[in-house]
């Protein structure tokens, strides 16, 4: 097939599903777009780099500059999130009583600039972290939450998945190259690396496996068996795709996810014991990996080295780095200027840019400090997965929970603390708690503020005219 009717083929596919979704009028507002453009860029490449494959380059820029271009989209589609969360009346005190740690966690990052050797470019990077929640509370105050959860993943796993398909099969410039680390080809797909696709791969296959879950639930009708071909057509896809990345992490985070989702689900699992399970599980797996180093094994079965492609190594040179081990580098500055330079003069061939551990490169921006801070917000996302699951919507709770699990493992070996990437506003998704009133409640509420104050505007006039009875 040539590559241009793979192209038409496939805009006629997306077309098809946008239109599907459309046709089903999912109880969302217009405003659910702003999530999706954000999704879309930050799963996939940033806008220069879109323009760039189109044939509009825009020139190179450095590290700590950024582009333009990308910096006009981040700053237009966060002030379109203000103004919505504005036209909503969303509570900053509300979200904070909701949210303590996530709050302590983002003023804390924004207090860490001040000792950055950059504080421009980090600045510019938290505004991009301010974006997550801004995105989020977007999503959590749509008409039905959890129905705008769902069409905001669908919309972007029409976009995802099969453009990779489409990169890695008919259009290689762009959905293939080389991997940083070891220099070996791989694919793709719509992102820039091989690890972004695989964590394409571990979101959206989650997020189908789930759907499908919570549909089969469902009674039979012609919409749910339409709903279940969707799931599994794009479960398909996304498998394939998987393979194509070779990304062990994502592999195993989905494993673990799904696992965690089926576990939940069985009738004898007390919900209440959540957290004695999974000690429980922590201690089964160090103690059989301390008998039959199973991790090893295990790591060699996924086709990887037990240095995990060199990692280890880099991170045995990046705790001994000299730095401020309580305050760290400042956010999101480690990676910038001399130390950047001279780690890439040590693995020239690595092209490193992050630490590819969360945990260490949160103590190499936040210090140890923020590792705390870190540590509290995953606590407190913890708990509220667990309340969820006991208290709330049971199908959201397991989603809450498994992810939380596999965002854990995923940061193992992918550093997923970071600014605007997929997984961390997922993370933001489910550890943010906003209960407000419904958007109709809250537009009728404002509505009938606005009508008390117009007749109270008439009384005071009329009372002003001389000689005219009131009432």
């Amino acid at each position: 097939m040539s590559p241009i009717l793979a192209l038409f083929i496939y805009v006629g596919f997306v077309a098809f599903l946008f239109r599907r979704d459309f046709r089903e009028k999912p109880n969302v507002t217009a405003a659910l777009w702003l999530p999706f453009f954000w999704v879309v860029i930050s799963g996939s490449r940033f806008v220069s780099q879109w323009l760039t494959i189109f044939g509009l380059p825009i020139g190179s820029s450095s590290v700590e500059e950024g582009s333009p271009i990308d910096a006009v989209f981040y700053f237009g589609i966060i002030a379109s999130g203000v103004y919505v969360l504005h036209k909503r009346q969303v509570n900053l005190s509300e979200f904070v009583r909701n949210n303590r740690w996530v709050t302590i966690y983002l003023v804390y990052c924004l207090i860490a600039i001040i000792w950055s050797d950059f504080p421009f470019v980090a600045f510019k990077r938290w505004i991009k972290l301010f974006g997550q929640p801004v995105m989020v509370l977007v999503l959590l105050t749509e008409p039905d939450p959890l129905e705008a959860f769902a069409r905001l993943l669908k919309r972007c796993s029409y976009v995802f998945i099969p453009i990779s398909i489409l990169f890695i099969k008919y259009f290689p410039e762009w959905g293939r190259g080389f991997d940083s680390w070891s220099g070996t080809a791989h694919n793709t797909g719509i992102a820039t690396d091989k690890n972004l696709l695989g964590v394409l791969c571990l979101i959206c296959g989650f997020f189908f496996f789930w759907h499908f879950l919570k549909t089969w639930q469902l009674e039979k009708s012609k919409a749910r068996r339409n709903e279940l071909i969707l799931c599994a057509g794009f479960l398909c896809m996304t498998g394939w795709l998987l393979k194509m990345a070779q990304s062990s992490t994502s592999l195993v985070s989905l494993l673990v996810a799904i696992s965690i989702l089926l576990f939940l689900g069985f009738r004898f699992v007390n919900k209440r014991y959540i957290g004695t399970y999974l000690v429980i599980g922590l201690i089964l797996c160090a103690l059989i990996n301390s008998v039959s180093n199973i991790s090893s094994g295990g790591i060699q079965l996924l086709g990887r080295d037990p240095t995990l492609t060199g990692r280890t190594e880099i991170w045995q040179v990046l705790l001994k780095w000299p730095i401020n081990p309580v305050l760290g580098t400042g956010f999101e500055s480690f990676w910038l200027g001399d130390r950047r330079e001279q780690l890439a003069d040590l693995y020239p061939e690595l092209h490193l840019n992050e630490a590819h551990n969360g945990y260490l490169e949160t103590y190499l921006n936040l210090g140890i400090l923020g590792l705390l801070v870190t540590a509290g917000m995953i606590i407190a996302t913890f708990s509220k997965a667990r309340r969820e699951l006991l208290q709330g919507d049971f199908n959201f709770g397991k989603f809450r929970f498994a992810y939380l699990i596999a965002f854990l493992v995923y940061n193992c070996t992918e550093a997923a603390f970071r600014t605007h990437i997929f997984p961390f506003f997922i993370f933001f998704v489910v550890a943010i708690d906003y209960p407000v009133s419904p958007l109709e409640e809250r537009l009728e509420n404002s509505s009938d503020q606005i009508e008390m104050e117009a007749d109270r505007d008439v009384l005071v006039a009329q009372e002003e005219v001389p000689g005219r009875a009131v009432g």
